[in-house]
C-alpha cells in the first residue's frame, strides 16, 4: 500500500465497481421481477438495456465536465444521482417505474466509468498506465463473482426490492470515498472551458482516428459479448439448467476468475511484449476461443461444465484485452483525455446495448443462442483489431 499509484488505483476501483454491482448484484432477481410485477423475460431485460444505453450516452456529459471543472465534481453529481435513482428503484411499483429508475442509475454511473479513466491518464502512460488498469479490474472484476453472491443472499432473507437498498448503502459509502479520499488530480491551469466548437473539433479528430476507433471498437465489441452474457445467462442457467439464484451466482463467478486473473497480466506482459502484440494475440485468442466453444454447442456438447469451461477461457483472453485497449486508445490524446475517454466509452456502451437489440430477436435463452451471439462480437472484435493494429492486420493480409 505505500506505492501512490496503488493507493489511488485501489479507491479508483472501488468507484469503479459501483456500476458493475448495480447489474451483476441484480441478475439472480431476474425471474422473481418477472413474477413480482407481472412482466416478460424481455421486460426484464429492458431494465438491463435502458441501464446500458442511457449509462453509454451519458458519459459524454462526464467527459467534457471533468475537463472544464476538475475530475471530482462529476464524480459527486453522478454518484448522487445514482443513489436518489437506487431508492426510486427500491420503490418501483411497476416495469414502467423500474425501467425508468434503471435508466436513471445508468445517468448517474457513467461518472464512475468516464472520470476514472481520465485520472489515470492524469497520472501514468503506458505499462504504468496498465498496471493501474489492471489493478482497477482487480476490484472490478471480483464485482461478478460477489456481487450475483451478494444479490442471492439478499433474496434469501428479502427480495429483489431490497438489492437496491444494499446498493444505496453503497452509493453513499461511495460518496465519502469521493468527498474525503480521492484527491483532484487536474490542476486548474490545465482545465478548458466546456465550449461546442472545440468539443467538436476533438470528437471530430477521435472519430477521423482509425487507431481510436478500432481500439475502441475492440473494446466494445468485447464488452459486448458480456452485455449479451448478462441479459441472457440467469434465465439460460436457471432454466435450461435447473441452478438455483445461488447455483447461478457461483456459475456466474467462475466466469469472471479468467477475466480478473489474465487482466492481472496485461501490465507486466505490455512491458516484456509490446501492448500492440499482446492485443493482436490476445483478441486472436479471445474470437478463437468463442467460435470453438460455439461450434462446440452447436454440435451438441452443451452441458454446463462445458458451457462454464469455455467462458472461464475465452474470459482470460478478454481480460488482456479490455484493459490494455483503453489505455493505448488514450495514450495519444493527453490534452483531450476527459473526451477521449467519454466518447471512448459511450461508442462501447452504446456497441454493447445495440448487440443485445440485434441478437435478442434470435434468443430462445439457451446456451446455444447465448455462445452463438458471444462468438459474433469476438469475430467482430478480431475484425476491428484487423482493421487498426498494423501488426494484425500484416497478419491478416
Amino acid at each position: 500500500m505505500r506505492d501512490p499509484l496503488f493507493r489511488m488505483a485501489l479507491v479508483l476501483g472501488l468507484l469503479s465497481a459501483v456500476g458493475p454491482f448495480a447489474i451483476d448484484m441484480y441478475l439472480p432477481a431476474l425471474p422473481e421481477v418477472v413474477a413480482d410485477l407481472g412482466t416478460t423475460e424481455a421486460g426484464a431485460a429492458l431494465t438491463l438495456t435502458s441501464y446500458f444505453i442511457v449509462f453509454g450516452v451519458a458519459q459524454m456529459i462526464y467527459g467534457p465536465l471533468a475537463d472544464a471543472v476538475g475530475r471530482k465534481p462529476p464524480l459527486v453529481i453522478g454518484v448522487a444521482i445514482f443513489l436518489a435513482a437506487t431508492v426510486a428503484a427500491a420503490l418501483a411499483p411497476g416495469i414502467g417505474w423500474l425501467v425508468a429508475a434503471r435508466a436513471a442509475q445508468g445517468l448517474g454511473a457513467a461518472t464512475l466509468m468516464a472520470v476514472p479513466r481520465a485520472v489515470i491518464r492524469d497520472m501514468a502512460t503506458g505499462p504504468a498506465a496498465a498496471r493501474m488498469m489492471a489493478a482497477i479490474m482487480i476490484v472490478i472484476a471480483i464485482s461478478p463473482m460477489l456481487a450475483p453472491l451478494t444479490g442471492s443472499l439478499v433474496l434469501a432473507w428479502g427480495g429483489w426490492r431490497e438489492i437496491f437498498a444494499v446498493l444505496a448503502v453503497a452509493a453513499t459509502l461511495s460518496l465519502g470515498l469521493i468527498l474525503f479520499v480521492l484527491p483532484e488530480t487536474l490542476p486548474a491551469a490545465q482545465r478548458r472551458p466546456v465550449r461546442p466548437g472545440p468539443m467538436l473539433a476533438g470528437a471530430r479528430r477521435l472519430l477521423g482516428d482509425r487507431r481510436f476507433m478500432g481500439l475502441t471498437m475492440i473494446g466494445g465489441f468485447g464488452l459486448a459479448s458480456f452485455f449479451v452474457f448478462l441479459a441472457t445467462a440467469s434465465f439460460v442457467y436457471t432454466g435450461q439448467y435447473g441452478l438455483s439464484p445461488t447455483g447461478f451466482s457461483l456459475a456466474f463467478a467462475v466466469n469472471a476468475i479468467g477475466f480478473f486473473t489474465a487482466s492481472q497480466f496485461a501490465g507486466r506482459l505490455s512491458e516484456r511484449f509490446g501492448m500492440e502484440r499482446v492485443i493482436a494475440l490476445a483478441i486472436t485468442g479471445f474470437a478463437g476461443m468463442a467460435s470453438l466453444l460455439a461450434l462446440i454447442v452447436w454440435m451438441g456438447a452443451d452441458s454446463l461444465p462445458v458451457v462454464i469451461a469455455g467462458l472461464f477461457l475465452a474470459n482470460a483472453f478478454l481480460g488482456l484485452v479490455i484493459p490494455t485497449a483503453m489505455v493505448m486508445s488514450l495514450d495519444p490524446h493527453p490534452d483531450i483525455a476527459g473526451l477521449a475517454s467519454s466518447l471512448g466509452g459511450t461508442i462501447q456502451m452504446l456497441t454493447g446495448g445495440l448487440m443485445i437489440a440485434l441478437t435478442g430477436p434470435f434468443m430462445q435463452n439457451s446456451a446455444v443462442t447465448m455462445v452463438a451471439a458471444i462468438a459474433l462480437c469476438g469475430l467482430l472484435a478480431w475484425l476491428a483489431a484487423a482493421a487498426s493494429l498494423p501488426r494484425l492486420r500484416l497478419r491478416a493480409a
